[in-house]
């Protein structure tokens, strides 16, 4: 688990979960924070990918006034990440 100081948004760095899984021949990135995804043909390009589509939205909700809405989501100095197991 890391610890990462918080910016103020749009004032600098900020830091959001990426998961990443394999799925017929390619790779799907996930901002869970966001709900945002992308893909790529390996793990590196699904999260450059997902990187880029993150900043893009983020942009477009600056443009709407939209911020406020994720500020929470994205700002947050806690996130936890696990994994269960389920039966199937």
């Amino acid at each position: 688990m890391v610890f990462r100081p918080r910016s103020p948004v749009g004032y600098g760095v900020e830091y959001l979960t990426a998961t990443i899984w394999e799925e017929e021949g390619a790779y799907v990135s996930k901002c869970p924070e966001l709900e945002v995804a992308s893909f790529g043909s390996t793990p590196e390009e699904a999260l450059q990918n997902l990187k880029e589509a993150v900043e893009l939205y983020l942009e477009n909700a600056e443009e709407l006034g939209l911020m406020e809405d994720v500020e929470a989501a994205i700002s947050s100095p806690h996130k936890f990440t696990s994994m269960i197991e389920v039966t199937t």
